[in-house]
Protein backbone atom coordinates (compact mmCIF):
# COMPACT_ATOMS: atom_id res chain seq x y z
CA UNK A 1 0.00 0.00 0.00
CA UNK A 2 1.40 3.67 -0.77
CA UNK A 3 2.44 5.97 1.57
CA UNK A 4 -0.62 8.13 -0.05
CA UNK A 5 -3.09 6.05 0.02
CA UNK A 6 -2.22 5.10 4.09
CA UNK A 7 -2.75 8.95 4.39
CA UNK A 8 -5.90 8.91 2.87
CA UNK A 9 -7.37 6.77 4.84
CA UNK A 10 -7.08 8.58 7.94
CA UNK A 11 -8.70 11.70 6.28
CA UNK A 12 -12.66 12.39 6.75
CA UNK A 13 -15.00 10.76 4.23
CA UNK A 14 -18.36 11.32 2.35
CA UNK A 15 -20.13 8.73 3.10
CA UNK A 16 -22.02 6.82 0.13
CA UNK A 17 -24.76 5.70 2.46
CA UNK A 18 -25.47 9.28 3.40
CA UNK A 19 -25.44 10.99 -0.05
CA UNK A 20 -23.14 13.54 0.56
CA UNK A 21 -22.37 13.93 4.24
CA UNK A 22 -18.69 14.35 5.17
CA UNK A 23 -17.76 12.21 8.48
CA UNK A 24 -14.93 11.07 10.71
CA UNK A 25 -15.99 7.73 12.19
CA UNK A 26 -13.60 6.00 15.13
CA UNK A 27 -13.77 2.65 16.21
CA UNK A 28 -12.73 0.64 19.72
CA UNK A 29 -13.28 -2.36 20.78
CA UNK A 30 -11.89 -4.74 23.82
CA UNK A 31 -13.17 -7.97 25.21
CA UNK A 32 -13.97 -8.13 28.94
CA UNK A 33 -13.77 -10.96 31.40
CA UNK A 34 -17.47 -10.67 32.40
CA UNK A 35 -21.08 -10.60 31.75
CA UNK A 36 -23.17 -8.51 29.52
CA UNK A 37 -25.16 -7.74 31.98
CA UNK A 38 -21.78 -6.73 34.15
CA UNK A 39 -20.69 -4.37 31.26
CA UNK A 40 -23.90 -2.72 30.78
CA UNK A 41 -24.01 -1.94 34.79
CA UNK A 42 -20.85 -0.42 34.19
CA UNK A 43 -21.31 1.22 31.05
CA UNK A 44 -24.64 2.55 32.14
CA UNK A 45 -23.67 3.83 35.20
CA UNK A 46 -23.31 7.67 33.59
CA UNK A 47 -23.53 9.30 37.17
CA UNK A 48 -20.49 8.14 38.40
CA UNK A 49 -18.44 7.78 34.94
CA UNK A 50 -16.03 10.12 36.61
CA UNK A 51 -15.38 7.25 39.34
CA UNK A 52 -15.35 4.58 36.27
CA UNK A 53 -13.84 6.52 33.52
CA UNK A 54 -10.36 8.08 33.47
CA UNK A 55 -10.73 10.48 30.76
CA UNK A 56 -13.89 12.14 32.15
CA UNK A 57 -13.55 14.62 34.99
CA UNK A 58 -16.92 15.33 35.80
CA UNK A 59 -20.49 14.77 35.04
CA UNK A 60 -23.50 16.93 35.94
CA UNK A 61 -26.96 15.40 35.45
CA UNK A 62 -29.15 17.81 33.59
CA UNK A 63 -32.78 15.76 32.64
CA UNK A 64 -33.32 12.17 33.86
CA UNK A 65 -36.15 10.07 32.46
CA UNK A 66 -39.21 8.43 34.51
CA UNK A 67 -37.41 5.01 33.49
CA UNK A 68 -35.00 3.68 31.23
CA UNK A 69 -31.87 5.42 29.65
CA UNK A 70 -33.47 6.91 26.86
CA UNK A 71 -33.46 10.53 27.35
CA UNK A 72 -31.09 10.86 29.99
CA UNK A 73 -28.84 14.68 29.41
CA UNK A 74 -26.09 15.26 31.15
CA UNK A 75 -23.08 17.43 31.34
CA UNK A 76 -19.46 15.65 30.45
CA UNK A 77 -16.19 17.58 31.31
CA UNK A 78 -13.28 15.86 29.69
CA UNK A 79 -9.28 17.19 29.71
CA UNK A 80 -9.00 17.86 25.87
CA UNK A 81 -5.65 19.12 25.48
CA UNK A 82 -4.76 20.32 28.73
CA UNK A 83 -7.75 22.40 28.79
CA UNK A 84 -11.48 21.19 31.00
CA UNK A 85 -13.61 20.68 28.03
CA UNK A 86 -17.96 20.17 28.72
CA UNK A 87 -20.31 18.73 26.26
CA UNK A 88 -24.29 18.50 26.98
CA UNK A 89 -24.90 14.78 25.74
CA UNK A 90 -27.75 12.41 25.61
CA UNK A 91 -28.65 9.06 25.05
CA UNK A 92 -31.36 8.54 22.03
CA UNK A 93 -31.78 5.16 21.57
CA UNK A 94 -30.74 2.13 24.20
CA UNK A 95 -31.42 -2.17 24.58
CA UNK A 96 -30.71 -2.88 28.08
CA UNK A 97 -27.60 -5.37 27.92
CA UNK A 98 -26.82 -4.87 24.44
CA UNK A 99 -26.25 -0.85 23.46
CA UNK A 100 -27.14 2.73 23.95
CA UNK A 101 -26.43 5.89 21.46
CA UNK A 102 -25.89 9.51 22.16
CA UNK A 103 -25.68 12.97 20.72
CA UNK A 104 -23.79 15.74 21.41
CA UNK A 105 -23.93 19.02 19.32
CA UNK A 106 -20.49 21.58 20.22
CA UNK A 107 -18.85 24.12 17.41
CA UNK A 108 -20.30 23.25 14.48
CA UNK A 109 -20.20 19.38 15.02
CA UNK A 110 -23.05 16.70 15.74
CA UNK A 111 -20.97 13.70 17.70
CA UNK A 112 -23.15 10.49 17.25
CA UNK A 113 -21.67 7.57 19.47
CA UNK A 114 -22.74 3.84 20.42
CA UNK A 115 -21.31 1.31 22.94
CA UNK A 116 -22.14 -2.08 22.23
CA UNK A 117 -21.62 -5.01 24.15
CA UNK A 118 -21.73 -8.39 22.05
CA UNK A 119 -21.14 -12.40 23.32
CA UNK A 120 -20.11 -15.09 21.62
CA UNK A 121 -18.93 -17.98 22.48
CA UNK A 122 -18.40 -17.16 25.99
CA UNK A 123 -16.62 -14.16 25.39
CA UNK A 124 -18.09 -10.33 25.72
CA UNK A 125 -17.04 -7.75 23.65
CA UNK A 126 -17.36 -3.93 23.85
CA UNK A 127 -17.87 -1.75 20.88
CA UNK A 128 -17.27 1.44 20.79
CA UNK A 129 -17.81 3.87 17.26
CA UNK A 130 -17.99 7.59 17.29
CA UNK A 131 -18.79 10.01 14.62
CA UNK A 132 -17.91 13.61 14.02
CA UNK A 133 -20.64 15.18 11.26
CA UNK A 134 -19.46 18.70 10.68
CA UNK A 135 -22.68 21.07 10.00
CA UNK A 136 -21.36 23.17 7.09
CA UNK A 137 -18.97 24.75 5.47
CA UNK A 138 -16.63 26.18 8.34
CA UNK A 139 -17.46 22.86 10.15
CA UNK A 140 -15.99 20.98 7.33
CA UNK A 141 -12.74 22.74 7.24
CA UNK A 142 -12.53 21.86 10.72
CA UNK A 143 -13.10 18.14 10.33
CA UNK A 144 -10.05 18.27 7.81
CA UNK A 145 -7.32 18.82 10.27
CA UNK A 146 -8.80 16.82 12.48
CA UNK A 147 -7.99 13.57 10.65
CA UNK A 148 -4.46 14.26 11.77
CA UNK A 149 -6.18 13.74 15.51
CA UNK A 150 -7.95 10.66 14.72
CA UNK A 151 -5.27 7.84 16.35
CA UNK A 152 -5.25 10.20 19.46
CA UNK A 153 -8.87 10.04 19.81
CA UNK A 154 -9.41 6.16 18.95
CA UNK A 155 -6.71 6.10 21.93
CA UNK A 156 -9.00 8.14 23.58
CA UNK A 157 -11.69 5.54 23.01
CA UNK A 158 -10.04 2.70 23.58
CA UNK A 159 -8.48 4.07 27.04
CA UNK A 160 -12.47 4.94 28.16
CA UNK A 161 -13.13 0.93 27.40
CA UNK A 162 -10.12 -0.24 29.17
CA UNK A 163 -11.42 1.88 32.07
CA UNK A 164 -15.08 -0.14 32.00
CA UNK A 165 -13.16 -3.26 31.57
CA UNK A 166 -10.91 -2.76 34.75
CA UNK A 167 -14.02 -1.88 36.94
CA UNK A 168 -16.20 -4.70 35.58
CA UNK A 169 -13.38 -7.18 35.75
CA UNK A 170 -11.93 -6.02 39.58
CA UNK A 171 -15.66 -6.07 40.75
CA UNK A 172 -15.95 -9.73 39.65
CA UNK A 173 -12.90 -10.52 40.59
CA UNK A 174 -14.05 -13.04 43.15
CA UNK A 175 -17.32 -13.94 41.14
CA UNK A 176 -15.73 -15.13 37.29
CA UNK A 177 -16.72 -17.76 35.15
CA UNK A 178 -15.61 -20.83 35.05
CA UNK A 179 -13.33 -21.70 31.76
Amino acid sequence: MSAALTLLQGLPRASMTTGLRIQMPVEALVTIDGTAAAVWAAMSNIENAAEIISGVKKIEVVEKPASGLVGLKWRETRMLFDEPATVEKWITDAVEDEFYKTRAESHGFVFLATLRISERGGVVTLHSAHESIPQGFVARLKLIPMAFFKGVMKKALLQDLNDIKSAVESAGAGARRPA
